[in-house]
């Protein structure tokens, strides 16, 4: 495919000539950074062409300049409106592989490329599902395939007739509402999800009757009144990628089959993705345990973020646990170990990049959905999931009648019960500086028997430190008088001037 058409010059051009855009950010992910600068150009040229049309009917031209990014300050598959400011860009141009999150403050047109499919061994595995399933067909697929449903749509369609079986019927596509978006001014839509603008007509609701909304990485789609997700068989067409990733969580209760376009066969053993949740499970209980949590902010453009962040703060504090916030682009085991005090990590990020594996780093680092079970008292996890913090955004919280004395919690992993500070109690320690230290002391916990106690760690990051056995350089504080200065050695490693005198 030539570049033109992968990366919708035309279509790229007309959008920024159409909006009167001057300031130009053009965002590459590292593996399409080798074709920027040949993209430039062919912008370039698009652009000169319709300036030179809009001159001849008597338009004003007006230079437009364009600015490649590369090395996001997070994640690629985000609008980057960070490094955009910096250049005071008047909208983001996006390429290749996107989280569709809604923008704070830049309009952007994504470019999601055209990956290559066999359009008739896809269609015809389809059909099998359809022909062998008792449950309805919902199609999902990698935003990179957006480009061949069309064709996938008519070839089913001309298979149904054929086969004499009604496939349409059985068969529904996820639509793709549109490339362009602009910034979100309102977040709090119903059950957070954006407003489904798409066209439903080729989906289970097309007849117009009332039903549920869906959206998922940029794919929206409509279920009749009284149906639910779990009635469908949902069929994946793309990589096993963090979009799929977040598919499998969210809908972990249907059944999910993936076609690999790039290697044309079917997988049906989901077994390793649906691992993951025992796994997530396990962080949660962990978490429960916490007394520090970190708060990481994955994300300055997702719309909501600092709604979120305010109301992960929050619910850490009213669960008697400390938090605090922190700022470091993309997180590894590196940066986070510069934080031994906190023993959990809130990751405040977009939905396919929040899922991040946690066995090399020294705490777990877990989802504001999942934070949300482990701070509220009495909650439980349903089974349900959620890597969008938008769907948590103003969710009311579980709150538990509170008892003249509140019962302990019991740690699964610490064998015994727990019970947890109150908050006028951390209260009263932060405004004493000496009970920072003594705050383990203070804590009530609940003894198996007359010579076992499970005991908690520090409550803050003033008392970790203060319980450091080494706290860093200390200026001695006995003498503040300047000290004498010794004049070193002068001259070269290879041979100091005091050095060739003694010779």
């Amino acid at each position: 495919m030539d570049l033109e058409t992968n990366y919708d010059i035309t279509a790229t051009a007309q959008f920024i000539h159409t909006h009167n855009f001057t300031r130009v950010a053009l965002q590459f992910p590292d593996n399409l950074l080798k074709d920027s600068t040949r993209v430039v150009s062919a912008l370039r040229k698009s652009l000169r062409s319709l300036r030179e049309f809009d001159a001849t009917r008597g338009g004003d031209e007006k230079d437009v300049g364009l600015y490649v990014m590369a090395d996001t300050a997070y994640g690629s598959c985000c609008v980057d409106e960070v490094g955009a400011s910096h250049i005071n860009a008047d909208c983001v141009i996006h390429y290749g592989h996107t989280c569709f999150s809604s923008t704070t403050t830049l309009p952007a047109f994504s470019v999601f490329g055209k990956a290559p499919i066999c359009v008739a061994d896809c269609v015809e595995s389809i059909s099998k599902y359809a022909l062998t399933n008792s449950k309805p067909i919902m199609v999902l697929f990698g935003l990179e395939y957006a480009h061949s449903i069309q064709q996938i749509r008519k070839a089913l369609l001309e298979a149904s007739m054929s086969c004499r079986d009604d496939l349409k019927s059985k068969v529904h596509f996820a639509d793709v509402p549109s490339s362009v978006m602009f910034p979100s001014k309102d977040i709090n839509k119903s059950n957070g999800l954006q407003e489904l603008n798409g066209d439903f007509s080729n989906n289970a609701c097309s007849d117009g009757a009332n039903g549920t909304g869906y959206s998922i990485g940029g794919l929206t789609w409509k279920l009749p009144e009284g149906q639910s997700m779990e009635d469908y068989l949902l069929f994946w067409i793309g990589l096993d990628n963090s979009a799929f990733a977040n598919v499998v969580l969210t809908y972990n209760a249907c059944e999910i089959v993936r076609y690999d376009a790039a290697e044309n066969r079917m997988l049906t053993d989901l077994s390793q993705q649906r691992r993951i949740l025992k796994r997530r499970y396990y962080l949660v209980e962990r978490a429960k345990d916490a007394n520090i949590v970190g708060i990481l902010v994955g994300t300055l453009g997702v719309a909501g973020y600092l709604h979120i962040i305010n109301q992960m703060t929050e619910l850490i504090t009213g669960a008697g646990k400390k938090a605090y916030t922190l700022v470091m682009g993309k997180p590894n085991p590196a940066k986070l170990a510069n934080f031994p005090e906190c023993d959990v990590f809130v990751y405040v990020s977009c939905a396919q990049t929040a899922l991040l594996d946690s066995k090399e780093y020294l705490a777990p680092v877990i989802t504001p959905f999942e934070a949300t079970i482990a701070f509220s008292r009495g909650s439980q996890w349903t089974g349900a999931y959620a890597l969008d913090f938008r769907n948590l955004i103003n969710k009311p919280r579980h709150e538990v009648e509170k008892q003249e004395e509140e019962e302990a919690r019991f740690s699964f992993l610490q064998g015994g019960y727990v019970e947890d500070l109150d908050n006028e109690e951390i209260a009263e320690e932060e405004r004493e500086s000496l009970a920072l230290v003594n705050a383990t002391e203070k804590a009530l916990q609940l003894r198996d028997n007359c010579n076992s106690l499970v005991k908690v760690g520090a409550r803050s990051g003033a008392e970790f430190l203060a319980n450091r056995s080494y706290q860093g350089l200390n200026m001695p504080n006995e003498n503040t008088s300047p000290e004498p200065y010794i004049i070193g050695r002068q001259g070269r490693a290879a041979g100091y001037e005091d050095e060739k005198n003694n010779h």
